[in-house]
């Protein structure tokens, strides 16, 4: 049984003391865990113990053994958040009995039995489609010149730059592998949607949001958002953490 949370957006933010809960971060596909560096920093500042997953992406298994670890790594409860195809291993991981609630940052939430090419084999009309390219050898690329378009629209340039220069193969092993136990249906979730995302629509992330009864904050933002507004990302972090109201 799902337990219950609102899904209403969060806002009203003010500050108090600094929960003693530790933070995991855990990027997505086509990219590794330097992208969280501007919401580390914010997040360090604030006094919490953060951890950083570089996971391979090569399968769901793999990564979630490493997220795990990451978790195993610091003391006391753990926020466990995730980016994009992050939010598939967050769903994954999350079972894990030091994680006290789930962040996802305009990522795939997949109920049981779900994968990412499940929950992308039928787009809607007029969507975006992300352009990534056939496969090669068991993995998947996005195409270089459509990088900062399709993934950093709003990421400044020299950074979005680099970021398609220094591009992750993802594992199409990872791409399909599914769910067993959604962690969202008995822990507290929170939901950032990026509201100009061209890689995971918002009208989809909205729905999964609201299906893992997550609480939801829209913020104006590519799907690089941990990138462009680490600010609004770490606040709905501290938010999960229970150290903003």
């Amino acid at each position: 049984m799902n337990t219950q949370k609102s899904n209403q957006p969060v806002s009203g933010y003010s500050s108090s003391a600094k929960s003693n809960k530790a933070i995991v971060l855990v990027h997505g596909g086509f990219v590794d865990g330097s992208g969280w560096a501007g919401v580390y920093q914010i997040l360090k500042s604030k006094g919490y113990n953060v951890r950083v997953v570089q996971n391979p992406t090569r399968t769901l298994a793999e990564d979630v053994a490493t997220t795990k670890a990451a978790i195993d790594s610091v003391d006391g409860e753990v926020v466990l958040v995730g980016h994009s195809y992050g939010g598939v291993v967050i769903t994954e991981a999350g079972s894990h009995p030091k994680v006290s609630s789930l962040v996802y940052i305009t990522a795939f939430a997949p109920d049981k039995g779900e994968s990412v090419a499940s929950l992308i084999a039928n787009p809607p009309p007029g969507a975006p489609v992300p352009p990534i390219l056939p496969p090669k050898d068991g993995y998947l690329f996005l195409d270089r010149t459509k990088f900062a378009a399709s993934f950093a629209a709003d990421v400044e340039a020299d950074t979005a730059s680099f970021m398609a220069d220094s591009k992750v193969p993802w594992g199409v092993d990872a791409l399909a592998g599914a769910v067993t136990e959604p962690a969202w249906r008995t822990k507290p979730s929170f939901y950032l949607v990026a509201t100009e995302d061209k890689m995971i629509p918002p009208p989809a992330q909205r729905a999964m949001a609201g299906r893992a009864k997550a609480q939801v904050r829209d913020v104006p933002g590519s799907h690089s958002v941990y990138v462009s507004k680490p600010a609004e990302v770490a606040e709905i972090i501290q938010q999960a953490a229970g150290s903003l109201a």
